[in-house]
C-alpha cells in the first residue's frame, strides 16, 4: 500500500515540473528569439515479483509480474523551430531565417549564443545585444554614419558623410551546433555551449546550412499559446488524478488499520 503513495508522489512531482515548464513558456510568449521548452518523462525501475519463463513447479509462466514505481522528468528539451518574423523597420533589428545563432562575448570573455536579434550600438559604436554584449566578430559603426545596411549574408555597410559609396564595416556571422538541445541556458536570451551540444561551426550566413539574416525584423517566440493551454489542462488533470490516488491509498490504509484494531 505504501508503494502506491510513493508512486503517486512521483507523478505529482513530475506534473509540477511540467507545470513549471508550461508557465515559463507562457511567460516568454512575447520574448524575442525565445524557444519553447517541453518536459519529457520516463518510467522508474520496476520491482519484479515474478519473471516470465520456467517456474519452480516446472511450468512456463507466459508473462512476468513487474510492479512500477512511478515516473520522473528525464529531460526538458527545447524546440528550435522557426518563430514568426515581425517587421520593425529598425536597421539594428536582425532575424535569422533558418538554422544558427548569433555569437556574443560575455563579460567573463566566454562566448554565448542567442537568437534574439534586438541589437543596439554602445558608446563606442559597437553592435551589441540589449544587455551590452558585443556581437562577434566585433563590428563598430562610425558615429557620423548616415545609414546602415546589413545584407542577408551578414555584410555590414554604412554611408558616411561626403562619401558616395558605402563602406564595408565587417560581416556578422552565424554559428551552428550539432545538438542545440545540449546547450546550458544562461537566461537573458543566451545559451552556452557544452560538450553535449558539440563543437560550434561559425561561418557566412546562407552557406553550409546556416540561416540568412533579415534586417529590420525580429524573430518572435515560437511558443504556441493554444497548445500550452491544452498542456496546462493536461498537467492539472494529471496532478489531480495522482492526488486522488494518494487520498484513496490513505483511506485504504485507514480501513486496514481499523480492521486490525
Amino acid at each position: 500500500m505504501f508503494r502506491s503513495l510513493n508512486v503517486a508522489a512521483t507523478g505529482m512531482v513530475a506534473q509540477e515540473t511540467q507545470l513549471d515548464t508550461i508557465s515559463n513558456n507562457l511567460a516568454n510568449a512575447n520574448t524575442v528569439g525565445y524557444k519553447s521548452q517541453n518536459a519529457e518523462f520516463e518510467d522508474l525501475l520496476y520491482q519484479s515479483v515474478r519473471t516470465a519463463g520456467p517456474t519452480d513447479g516446472g511450468n512456463m509462466a507466459p508473462t512476468s509480474t513487474q510492479v512500477g514505481t512511478g515516473s520522473r522528468v528525464v529531460a526538458i528539451a527545447r524546440s528550435f523551430s522557426q518563430g514568426a518574423m515581425q517587421q520593425t523597420g529598425n536597421p539594428l533589428d536582425l532575424a535569422i531565417e533558418g538554422n544558427g545563432f548569433f555569437s556574443v562575448m560575455r563579460l567573463n570573455g566566454e562566448p554565448a549564443y542567442t537568437r534574439a536579434g534586438t541589437l543596439k550600438l554602445d558608446a563606442q559604436g559597437r553592435i551589441t545585444t540589449s544587455d551590452g554584449l558585443p556581437v562577434q566578430p566585433q563590428i563598430t559603426v562610425p558615429t557620423d554614419a548616415t545609414s546602415l545596411t546589413i545584407g542577408s549574408d551578414g555584410t555590414v555597410t554604412a554611408v558616411e558623410p561626403n562619401q558616395k559609396a558605402p563602406a564595408t564595416l565587417g560581416q556578422i556571422q552565424i554559428t551552428t551546433f550539432p545538438n542545440p538541445n545540449g546547450f546550458n541556458d544562461l537566461g537573458h536570451n543566451l545559451f552556452e555551449a557544452t560538450a553535449a551540444s558539440g563543437q560550434p561551426v561559425t561561418g557566412v550566413p546562407g552557406v553550409d546550412g546556416r540561416g540568412t539574416i533579415l534586417q529590420g525584423a525580429t524573430e518572435a517566440s515560437n511558443v504556441e499559446v493554444v497548445n500550452e493551454m491544452v498542456s496546462l489542462i493536461s498537467a492539472q488533470r494529471g496532478y489531480e488524478i495522482n492526488s486522488k490516488v494518494v487520498a484513496a491509498a490513505d483511506e485504504m490504509l485507514r480501513d486496514a488499520t481499523q480492521m486490525q484494531s
